[in-house]
């Protein structure tokens, strides 16, 4: 974020953020992650904090001071919370953006969670909305609202309309959204830890920007943001610290046809002696055979894939699946691989992309190619559990 504040197509331009950061719940959180048939529970984040609350909150504050500078004067903020700190966080939010800023608190309510003797089921999230001036972009929205009984009105120059369930009236929105959470079934599950309903990012999305606005996320986790963003037309910005988090979202991107650029740490502009080591190799066969018209075809493929380090937090049994089908089938562990023609030595550039589906995966590809001197492939793999392998082949 600290580098945006120097890009002037970034800086006060972001129309919308949303964040969605750790709630200061003090405990770990899993990705639920599918390795031939078996779920295996892979690290998300920890929401742990050595110095308590004083270090969330002050992280928390430095992060939103940056993001008021990144925020354009006619955008909103998002900050998704829950009983754990909201109401410290709305003393934050009224410090940086001012009280008189504050817009809304939208409750959130689902019927998934737990339930306790000991208390009313806690089953909502807090959203609070800030805006950096008095004027910002908002469009209100509307929902249905049932008449008493379900039962007509007929007030004079009052539309009601009738469906199913009776009849009712069309209002502006209220600040309580009963939308469900993600479901083990649902098709835009990713498997990351909670994960968000892409149904509660397209009624953010959708009130508090336009075509074209760019919208941001600077907690992305499993990127449901960028992937509503993408589909309804708004130009987006996301990150995370995560590798999985970042794996996760691209491969999302790439099923649903977004066009996105990437930055991340990738150690390809280094000496391959002096590259991090990755956690798992890849061994790729590539060929290479004249045809007519001064052009190659260019074949390559997956031969093998090893598992070299697992994160020592991944449960024994599921480490244990894990290095078996490795050894069983070991090309099942890839869940995204991509192609660079024409590497220049620093950054990939795919023109072709690869995703697992249901399990399975295409390992062969064929193009032709011009001829050219000293042309470099290279080939970006990523694992089901998020760990990256760059291959760099000289044609």
């Amino acid at each position: 974020m600290k580098s945006l504040l120097n890009d002037d197509s970034v800086c006060g331009k972001i129309r919308l953020i949303y964040i969605d950061p750790p709630f200061f719940s003090k405990a770990e959180y899993d990705a639920v992650i599918q390795v031939a048939g078996k779920n295996v529970r892979h690290p998300a984040y920890k929401d742990k904090w050595h110095n308590g609350l004083y270090e969330y909150l002050r992280q928390l504050a430095a992060r939103l001071m940056v993001m008021r500078e990144l925020l354009a004067d006619d955008g909103t903020i998002w900050l998704h919370l829950d009983w754990h700190v909201v109401h410290y966080a709305r003393i934050l939010m009224d410090e940086i953006f001012g009280e008189r800023n504050f817009v809304n608190e939208i409750v959130w309510t689902y019927k998934s969670g737990g339930s306790s003797k000991k208390r009313f089921s806690r089953k909502h999230d807090n959203i609070l909305v800030y805006s950096k001036t008095g004027s910002y972009c908002f469009h209100a929205l509307q929902e249905k609202s049932y008449n008493r009984n379900f039962k007509p009105y007929r007030f004079k120059g009052v539309k009601e309309y009738r469906d199913e369930q009776g009849w009712y009236t069309m209002v502006n929105m209220k600040d309580v959204w009963n939308i469900d959470m993600v479901g083990r079934t649902s098709a835009e599950r990713t498997g990351y830890a909670t994960q968000k309903p892409e149904q509660l990012l397209e009624r953010i999305v959708e009130s508090c920007s336009d075509p074209g606005d760019l919208c941001a996320d600077f907690f992305c986790g499993s990127g449901t943001l960028p992937a509503v963003a993408a589909k309804m037309g708004r130009k987006f910005l996301a990150c995370d610290a995560g590798r999985l988090a970042v794996e996760t979202t691209a491969g999302r991107l790439c099923k649903q046809g977004a066009g996105y650029r990437m930055y991340a740490e990738t150690g390809l502009s280094q000496d391959e002696e002096d590259r991090p080591q990755p956690r798992f190799e890849a061994e790729i066969k590539v060929s290479k055979e004249a045809v007519l018209g001064g052009k190659d075809l260019v074949t390559i493929e997956l031969a093998d894939v090893r598992e070299r380090r697992l994160n020592r937090q991944i449960d024994k049994e599921d480490q244990k699946h894990v290095k078996d089908t490795a050894k069983k089938n070991p090309l099942s562990l890839v869940q995204s691989w991509s192609v660079d023609v024409d590497f220049d030595g620093s950054v990939h550039r795919p023109s072709q992309v690869f995703l697992q589906e249901k399990g399975k995966i295409q390992t062969r590809t064929e193009m032709i190619l011009s001829e050219k001197e000293n042309r470099t492939l290279c080939i970006k793999l990523c694992d089901v559990l998020g760990q990256v392998y760059y291959v760099t082949e000289r044609l």
